[in-house]
């Protein structure tokens, strides 16, 4: 029996693996500005909560640094182009989504990415598969707060017209889990993005996947 009508997804390390993209904006601007570059595996760490706060942990000294600003807004100005090179999606995804769709389980996006480059996203590789106006991204500006506030999670469950008590949240992070509690709504936390198993179980994830096929499962539609 169906448990779900709607799965909401976390992007980043969710759908898609956008790390190098991220790394490589991220060290552009650091270097710009005669800052040392980050690793993968520390701009993996850093990611999570927005472009801000990924530059507060790679920049030193962070927003108490003299150029946090201007480095910010240079990583912004560079992702803004550099979005798509070595973004792709991760192995299984499409499938996961196609076979959602076909069992007419309703689908949305939430993310701490620019909502335009969320919205672009979604239309390069999920078109057709989740419509552009259930991607939501960071947008304080129209009052909508980054995660883990749950603002953005009540956008999309409005938008696609599901209750909470039919949603589920699939994310990868502690800020997902913090967001999926904040909006009152269970969480599958996955495996295969930015966090190690561990880490989630000591985040507090109560249920997991390996894969993404394991996800028809949990929502009944298998």
């Amino acid at each position: 029996m169906r448990k779900f009508d709607a799965v909401i997804f976390d992007l980043d390390g969710t759908l898609l693996n956008t790390l190098d993209d991220l790394a490589d904006s991220c060290n552009i601007a650091l270097s710009h500005f005669g800052y040392p570059k980050r690793t993968l595996d520390e701009v993996r760490r850093f990611v999570g909560n927005g472009l801000g706060e990924l530059i507060n942990k790679a920049l030193p000294e962070g927003r108490a640094n003299k150029d946090y600003d201007s480095v910010l807004a240079f990583m912004r100005k560079i992702y803004a182009v550099n979005w798509n090179v070595k973004t792709t999606a991760y192995k299984g995804i499409i499938e996961l989504l196609e076979g959602l769709a076909a069992k007419n389980v309703k689908m949305g996006i939430v993310s701490n990415k620019p909502d335009a480059q969320v919205k672009e996203l979604t239309n390069v590789f999920f078109d057709c598969r989740i419509e552009e106006k259930n991607a939501v991204g960071e947008n304080e500006a129209k009052g909508i707060k980054r995660k883990p506030a749950p603002d953005s999670v009540f956008e999309v469950m409005k938008n696609l017209g599901v209750k909470k008590t039919r949603a589920v949240y699939v994310g990868d992070s502690d800020v997902d889990i913090l967001t999926a509690n904040a909006a009152g709504i269970p969480c599958i936390s996955v495996c295969w993005g930015f966090r190690s198993k561990d880490f989630l179980i000591e985040h507090g994830a109560t249920c997991l996947v390996e894969k993404p096929d394991e996800i028809f499962s949990i929502i009944g539609v298998d």
